[in-house]
Order: structure tokens, then C-alpha cells, then sequence
């Protein structure tokens, strides 16, 4: 994969076998001063249904962001980097809490990562509607 824009709805080949590896990647959202907030977290990315899911505590600082943008949701990017090669995908997030949700979240986390997450009551889903998908392999 060259460096290039994607359609976050169909990858070419390269660019989704890239995000079907196991990589640790990053969450990127905005605190209220605007200021990035970045951390590392495990993604799933669903360019059937045009999402990318984090797995995260409802506690969590970067749910508190994606919550504090409001009904609109917030915009955020993950990305992921193995040596020269990176991909993001970026969208609208909005934290999902709903159990079906959550639990389709844990089982595609689950079969990407190779392990079943911890149990976690406190759990939820950011899901992020894809607008954008860029990388460089």
C-alpha cells in the first residue's frame, strides 16, 4: 500500500489485511480545551458497516471526550503504525452501551487480538462512524 487516501467502505486488499494484523493502536479525541488526548487501545475495524470499534470502561477519560461533544459525537482518529507502514481511520464517535453492542465489540476485539478480553460490567463500545481512511505501506 502506497501512501494514499482509502474509501473507509471498501479498502483495496493491502490497506484491510494491514488492519487485520495485531497492532496496538491509538485513539486520538479532544479534551474540552481542545488539546489531543492519545491513547493506546486495541481496534476492530468494520469497513462493512463503515465502523471502528474500542472496547473501553465507561469510566474512562476518552469516553468522557466522545460524551462532552454532545449528540453529534466527536471527531476521532485511530491509527496504528508496524515500521514504515500506518493506517488511520477517522469519523464520528459516539459511546454505545447497549449489550448487543458490546458484545459484538468484544468478539471481533477477541478474534483480531487473539484473547478474550477481561470481564468488565463497566464496559462500553466507542464506535466510530468512518468519514476517512488514509495510509502508507
Amino acid at each position: 500500500m502506497a501512501a494514499y487516501p482509502q474509501d473507509p467502505g471498501a479498502p483495496d486488499a493491502p490497506y484491510l489485511a494491514f488492519w487485520r494484523e495485531r497492532h496496538l493502536c491509538t485513539l486520538t479525541t479532544l479534551r474540552p480545551d481542545g488539546s489531543p488526548h492519545v491513547v493506546p487501545v486495541g481496534v476492530t475495524y468494520d469497513p462493512g458497516a463503515r465502523l471502528a470499534r474500542v472496547i473501553t470502561d465507561k469510566g474512562s477519560a476518552k469516553v468522557a471526550h466522545v460524551l462532552a461533544a454532545g449528540p453529534d459525537g466527536a471527531r476521532v482518529a485511530v491509527c496504528q503504525v508496524s515500521g514504515r507502514r500506518w493506517a488511520t481511520l477517522e469519523g464520528r464517535a459516539f459511546v454505545r452501551t447497549e449489550r448487543e453492542r458490546v458484545a459484538e465489540a468484544e468478539r471481533r476485539y477477541a478474534e483480531r487480538y487473539e484473547r478474550q478480553p477481561s470481564p468488565n460490567p463497566a464496559r462500553v463500545v466507542i464506535e466510530i462512524e468512518l468519514d476517512r481512511a488514509t495510509g502508507r505501506g
